[in-house]
């Protein structure tokens, strides 16, 4: 418990104000897309404003067709599955890893460079951003504009330059985005306060983490499933123990598994005695 408050309380005593996101650019045809735009619309002639409009409305559904399926993609991932074979992802802060078909996502670095190392050379190319494309090819942006496309074959590894103070500023709105709630109360618990409980309670043969926010909902809980809560789940470590199936990982990994289950599951609403 106190790991976990020690984490939290690292990346929300900062007085620095969150980095807003950046919010996508609206959408536009750059020039050479412009120049085909307009020679199609002349093809179409004198129907091109009708065709047009079928076209947009065509293109409208397609849109939210491939909006449904991202939408269903992240609701996976959200689930901690792998949205392309349907393990179990290995899930980070800033990635999710699929260790058993290699799926992966990660995210990069909005304010550092970029680096590619070449093969065979100690030259590296560095910036702004780049892709990897399927076939292994690596265009990379620089101005907003692509400066290097470099064949896979030529490249030895990419290099994300992170600066701290982005890497923090990170942390900080990741931490903010985890809303933890009471597993009894349903309110807003605080790790910082008196009277914050971290339970591990097996229901069948596994078992869950619960938090609770007071004294009060922690024995409330307690009182409704009194043979439920595992007495010493903290004297022992959680890959020795036999009380369930259930293993979470030791060290820094446990705090988010821990905010991962238990951001999963639905609080108890309080029952009036």
């Amino acid at each position: 418990m106190n790991m976990i408050k020690k984490f939290i309380e690292q990346w929300t005593r900062s007085d620095l104000d969150d980095e807003a996101e950046p919010k996508p650019s609206s959408p536009f045809l750059y020039e050479e897309h412009r120049v085909k735009f307009d020679h199609d619309m002349s093809i179409l002639g004198d129907e091109s404003e009708i065709q047009e409009e079928r076209v947009q409305k065509k293109a409208e559904r397609e849109v939210r067709d491939a909006a449904k399926d991202s939408l269903k993609q992240l609701h996976v991932i959200q689930k901690g599955r792998c949205p392309r074979c349907g393990a179990y992802l290995h899930q980070h802060f800033f990635s999710s890893i699929c260790n058993d078909c290699g799926w992966h996502t990660y995210e990069t670095p909005r304010k550092g460079p970029v680096r590619i190392h070449l093969s065979n050379s100690r030259e590296l190319i560095e910036g702004d951003r780049c892709y990897v494309l399927k076939t292994g090819e690596v265009l990379v942006i620089q101005n907003e504009v692509v400066f290097a496309r470099i064949p896979s074959e030529a490249v030895s590894w990419i290099e994300y330059v992170w600066k701290p103070d982005e890497i923090e500023q990170r942390y900080k709105q990741a931490m903010g985005r985890l809303k933890i709630s009471c597993g009894w109360c349903t309110g807003d618990v605080d790790p910082e306060k008196d009277g914050f409980h971290l339970v591990h309670s097996a229901f069948g043969s596994t078992q869950e983490r619960y938090c609770f926010c007071s004294d009060e909902c922690y024995e409330a809980f307690r009182k409704m499933y009194p043979a439920r809560v595992h007495r010493n789940c903290y004297e022992r470590s959680c890959v020795d123990c036999d009380l369930c199936d259930k293993r979470y990982p030791e060290g820094g990994d446990c705090i988010l598994t821990f905010m991962k289950d238990f951001l999963a599951t639905p609080g108890r609403k309080k029952k009036d005695e």
